[in-house]
């Protein structure tokens, strides 16, 4: 399969050759207001240095130059990608709590302690660190319906193995089924905002983004629901293994049935890009793009390293909660196994909520910093109401709270993914996102294995008290993000060139993409 220079959206940089054209007036009287700026006409990929500080007015002034726009179209199946991408993070998503939300029964079956049961969850997360790194190579240099393919693969063999694993003597065999499915779990978390990014327009992308986010929530919602309904409680062996075993078929039979779909249907990119940027980029050499320069500029810019530690505080504390879930509520409310199930429900529905609200509210005002910020402010909130409230001996107490917990830290997901693709544009969409990812595992075996630790010792509250710790420190961390929206301010400076239409220079008749490219101030080519 051929490279797909779509994927390089973003990934242009100041490296490109051909010669330089003069600068503009604009750049030689910057204004505030903007990261510095780039100009790329794509198919003669000369570089137009703009200036280290420009705003919009300063453009319109000056006539900044104007490339015309190229080509773009958005495609109805678009959406078709997208929710066929959902099911599939969705599938692999309820593998992932299928075990700890009845992990009493789990372990009097497979004779286990809790600790073995957690990391059925905890594998999920250790092997998303190893791999990442590869994926996004792969997601790079292949395109996102090798990556997609390859996960769904992987998710439909992990659930395939897990049929053969239904009895007391073959916990090993369930344990490898598991890493099967954390391994597709690699190759799908970080696909939704380089999906909404390929596929939709620059007023529906954070939408798009947290529907595929939501995708994933609605898989570890129907987790939180079913098992408990399909597996009782039961105390006779061979009766509670058929019921696995019917878990287990479900599972592996919608796993195939969307693989095959995968396989059909799901298409790398649209015949025509959604928007100027996607469009510049199909005329972007690969060559012109280094893997591994990438990763070392994420590395080096400091709002994104923030954002990485505050996002991976955050979700680790969800993933940690909804690991430990059902030996919450099972201590305070014993044989709850049914409701510990809809409560974990319940945060997740809140969860796609406000993963929804949170995007639809993202495209309308921009505001990413101020957003982010309410949001893990409130998560905190929600953190300590539910750990205040958990021993009250009132369960539609627990409902509620959990309902408001999961509201605002599962929403904050998608926050985080666009928050983050705005910190470091131009780079690719995958690759940020890929990283917040693995700071959320990371965070999140450490805190599963600290308040499961904490709870055996000193009880649920400690162990709570123990994440509304780390959450404050994110809450604090995330205000000292310096919000610097590049994406943003490329698109606006992209509109105000091309209604100049306008161009400096002679231009030779020919047909140009547009792009915005975030690089250093760079010194004005001499004159010839």
């Amino acid at each position: 399969m051929p490279q797909n220079n779509t994927l390089k959206d973003n990934h242009a940089n100041s490296e490109l050759g051909g010669e330089e054209w003069p600068w503009s007036k604009a750049a030689k009287n910057p204004a505030p207001g903007l990261a510095s700026l780039q100009w790329t006409p794509g198919p003669l990929g000369r570089a137009i240095p703009v200036g280290s500080r420009l705003d919009v007015g300063a453009l319109q002034a000056d006539q900044a130059e104007l490339v015309p726009k190229a080509e773009t179209k958005l495609y109805h199946r678009r959406w078709l990608m997208l929710f066929l991408f959902s099911a599939v993070s969705a599938s692999n998503a309820f593998m992932w709590l299928q075990y700890s939300i009845i992990s009493n029964i789990f372990m009097r079956f497979y004779n286990i302690d809790s600790l073995a049961i957690d990391w059925l969850s905890l594998i999920y997360l250790v092997t998303y660190i190893p791999l990442i790194l590869p994926v996004l190579w792969l997601l790079d240099n292949r395109g996102i319906r090798d990556v997609v393919l390859v996960g769904s693969a992987f998710n439909c063999i992990g659930a395939w193995i897990k049929t053969g694993s239904a009895g007391p003597n073959l916990f090993p065999v369930t344990c490898f089924g598991q890493f099967m499915c954390s391994v597709a779990t690699v190759f799908i978390l970080g696909i939704p905002s380089y999906l909404a990014s390929l596929w939709f327009g620059e007023e529906e992308v954070s939408t798009a983004c947290s529907i595929g986010v939501l995708g994933n929530q609605l898989g570890i919602a129907i987790g939180f629901l079913v098992p408990p309904i399909l597996v009782p409680n039961v105390d006779d062996l061979d009766q509670l293994a058929h019921h696995i075993s019917i878990m287990f078929y479900i599972t592996a039979g919608v796993a195939t049935l969307l693989f095959i779909l995968v396989i059909f249907v799901f298409q790398e990119r649209p015949k025509l890009p959604p928007t100027q940027a996607q469009a510049t980029a199909r005329s972007i050499p690969p060559e012109q793009y280094s893997y591994t320069a990438s990763i070392l500029r994420l590395l080096r810019n400091k709002p994104f390293i923030l954002l990485i530690i505050t996002y991976g505080l955050n979700v680790g504390c969800f993933y940690a909660v909804g690991t430990l879930l059902n030996r919450m509520i099972i201590e305070h409310y014993p044989g709850e196994e049914v409701n510990a199930g809809r409560i974990g429900l319940t945060i997740v529905i809140a969860g796609m909520v406000g993963s929804l609200i949170c995007g639809i509210w993202l495209d309308k005002t921009k505001t990413y910093k101020q957003t982010t910020l309410a949001v893990y402010f409130m998560s905190l909130v929600g953190m300590i109401v539910y750990a205040a409230t958990l021993n009250l001996q009132h369960l539609w107490v627990v409902f509620i709270t959990a309902g408001a917990l999961g509201f605002f830290m599962t929403g904050y997901l998608p926050l985080g993914f666009e928050f983050a693709v705005e910190l470091t544009y131009p780079e690719s969409e995958g690759t940020s996102s890929g990283l917040l990812n693995c700071s959320a595992q990371v965070f999140g075996i450490i805190f599963t294995i600290c308040q499961g630790k904490i709870m055996d010792r000193f009880g649920t509250l400690a162990g709570n008290i123990f994440l509304c710790v780390f959450l404050l420190i994110g809450t604090i961390i995330t205000g000292l993000i310096k919000s610097d929206l590049r994406r943003q301010n490329a698109n606006k400076l992209a509109k105000a060139a091309v209604s100049e239409n306008k161009v400096e220079g002679q231009m030779s008749g020919q047909d140009y993409g547009a792009t915005a490219l975030i690089t250093q101030p760079q010194t004005p080519p001499s004159q010839a």
